[in-house]
């Protein structure tokens, strides 16, 4: 896979896991970008785990390295636009990944993740594995 590439919180999961396909998949995009809201999905994951400093530490040294991208007034019109797709479909999907959906369309990066519900978002590039 050539190009830029928006890594939802399963794709992060399993690179930190050491997921081959994952790995692979980075490693063939141009640049890879993390949406805060998953930032946020790990930090809460780490909290409520038995291990929370460490993974917390893990996950600052990712973000640290990490191109992340902010929500701001044009992802908020995305979201709008998925959302309302979705409802139109009779289909909605867990609120944070509307967010994710919305990065990845606004600026047209290929959605990796895991997560089949993503396959019914009008406008997103997706690469599951």
């Amino acid at each position: 896979m050539a190009g830029n590439v928006l890594l939802d919180t399963s794709a992060i999961l399993d690179l930190f896991a050491g997921v081959a396909a994952v790995e692979r998949l980075l490693a063939a995009a141009e640049e890879a970008f993390v949406p805060c809201v998953a930032i946020g999905e790990l930090l809460y994951g780490a909290q409520i785990s038995s291990r929370e400093e460490a993974n917390r530490a893990t996950i600052e040294r990712f973000v640290a390295a990490s191109a992340v991208l902010a929500c701001d007034a044009g992802t908020a019109r995305h979201y709008a636009q998925v959302k309302a797709g979705l409802k139109a479909l009779g289909r909605p999907i867990p609120e944070n990944d509307v967010w994710i959906a919305a990065l990845a369309r606004q600026y047209a990066l290929t959605l990796v993740a895991r997560d089949v519900h993503f396959r019914i978002v009008q406008g997103i590039a997706l690469t599951e594995w």
